[in-house]
């Protein structure tokens, strides 16, 4: 069965750093692309960063030159390195692996993201003061 489990979430003051890691089995972890997601209250399921599999990596305005993603293909481990962490950063954070515009999580697949937010499984970040 395919398992994607985020981990790594937890308390941050603003400013601050923290990593999260994203272990996964069951596919062959190389020949998928790799995101980081996130949902804040009230807010639409976003990317936030993507390594792909030619290693090339995708990052939207609102984390760029903050945030980095990395992983590594022998521990079939996708990780995503938060710097400089603001309120507006506070979110579930989820992971998910994808071919082809099929998106997967532990034991779901899905054609769009927004599904990724719903059913995957998720680390929780939260900054504050």
């Amino acid at each position: 069965e395919v398992q994607v489990v985020p981990s790594g979430g937890g308390s941050v003051q603003i400013g601050g750093s923290r990593n999260l890691s994203c272990t996964t089995s069951g596919f062959p972890f190389e020949d998928y692309n790799m995101g980081w997601y996130r949902q804040a209250s009230g807010v639409e399921c976003e990317l936030v960063a993507n390594y792909n599999t030619d290693d090339t990596t995708y990052y939207p305005d609102s984390v760029k030159g903050r945030f980095s993603i990395s992983r590594d293909n022998a521990k079939n481990t996708v990780y995503l390195h938060m710097n400089s962490l603001k309120p507006e950063d506070t979110a579930m954070y989820y992971c998910a692996a994808e071919m082809g515009g099929i998106y997967r999580t532990t034991g779901r697949s899905y054609t769009g993201i927004r599904r990724i937010c719903e059913w995957g499984q998720g680390t929780q970040v939260t900054v504050s003061s």
